[in-house]
């Protein structure tokens, strides 16, 4: 599995500023039942396997990404590490403790914002608020999250007729509003337009910089790749690949890819570089006369493009040269067939 980064941290349960913890997780559930119309198949399997082994951790001060597609497991090994669902087997430690029937004292520590909300559907969002931090002893300043939030200007409507975005920013607020030292994110930003998306980024920022550990899932990459500081790539309940950002990203990992328009279809790699130069190499063509040159494009590279353009008496209509993406990146490893 590749890993990256600095410091080592798969494996480290004694980490003192890993917040999360989460060792050889396995969960299994009972396999659908089919209708008794339809015989089961012999040898069928009975239970179903959604988390495979998966080891991670997220440390205070940081922002930790867990992504995969859909069914990859994700969901599942998060709701373990919140002690909302038993682990079939595995290590699993929230600040320290079992999170699994853990008491107030663990939960009054812990925001967690759902992608569906959770929340009340009859009332109006401020009453819930206040509602939600009158259970706290030492609440977050709940006038200023409203504020910064641009909750009051809707107040006047109850939840259920909120717009997605709007139900958003009350489901943060209300995940905000003990102060919690670990913040689980599930999509934060679905449904925001720029403005609160913006609001939304700069507030899970400020919240990583006081030290609070975040954790967020997304499909959204370009949010990962914006807000995480360490990122997970999970497939098939297994851990795939994880690293800093910068470090996934960069050319010596990951490759870079480079876009430019000819007048000629149909070239290869062997029009343009000599054999010893096209390993590692992938050309397409997207559109007549376009192409994407991918992989460990060194200098060398380059020089013999030019010489083609010269050979052949043409500049590009256009060259681009960039880094792949953290979604360049999570198609690589998770394959881009629709689940």
């Amino acid at each position: 599995m590749p890993v990256l980064g600095d410091e080592k941290r798969p494996g480290e349960a004694t980490t003192r500023d890993a917040a999360v913890v989460v060792q050889d997780l396995y969960k299994d559930f009972p396999a659908a039942r089919r209708p008794r119309r339809e015989s089961r198949t012999e040898g069928a399997p009975t239970r179903v396997k959604a988390v495979n082994g998966i080891t991670l951790q997220a440390r205070r001060g940081e922002i930790t990404a867990v992504l995969g597609a859909n069914g990859a497991g994700k969901s599942t090994t998060l709701s373990c590490a919140q002690g909302l669902m038993r682990p079939t087997s595995g290590f699993v430690r929230l600040l320290g403790t079992d999170p699994w029937g853990a008491g107030p004292e663990l939960r009054a520590r812990v925001g967690i914002m759902l992608q569906d909300g959770g929340l009340p559907q009859a009332i109006r969002p401020i009453p819930l608020l206040k509602h939600v931090a009158s259970m706290y002893e030492t609440p977050a300043d709940l006038e200023a999250l409203i504020e910064r939030l641009g909750i009051n200007g809707f107040d006047g409507t109850p939840v259920r007729r909120l717009s997605g975005g709007q139900k958003q920013r009350v489901a943060m607020a209300a995940a905000l509003v003990g102060g919690p030292e670990v913040l689980f994110l599930d999509e934060p930003s679905a449904g925001l337009d720029p403005q609160s998306r913006k609001v939304v980024f700069d507030l899970i920022r400020e919240l990583r910089d006081e030290g609070t550990c975040i954790v967020l899932t997304t499909h959204l990459m370009d949010d990962a790749q914006r807000l995480a500081d360490y990122v997970y790539i999970v497939d098939a309940g297994q851990n795939v690949v994880e690293g800093r950002v910068h470090e996934l990203l960069s050319p010596e990992y990951s490759g870079q890819r480079a876009r430019f328009t000819v007048s000629q279809s149909g070239l290869s790699l062997t029009n343009l570089f000599p054999e010893s130069l096209s390993q590692g190499l992938e050309l397409r063509e997207t559109q007549h006369g376009t192409y994407e040159l991918s992989g460990p494009i060194r200098p060398e590279h380059l020089v013999y493009l030019t010489k083609s353009w010269e050979r052949s008496g043409e500049l590009p209509l256009n060259f681009e040269l960039t880094s792949k993406s953290l979604e360049d990146l999570f198609l690589e490893v998770s394959g881009s067939d629709v689940r």
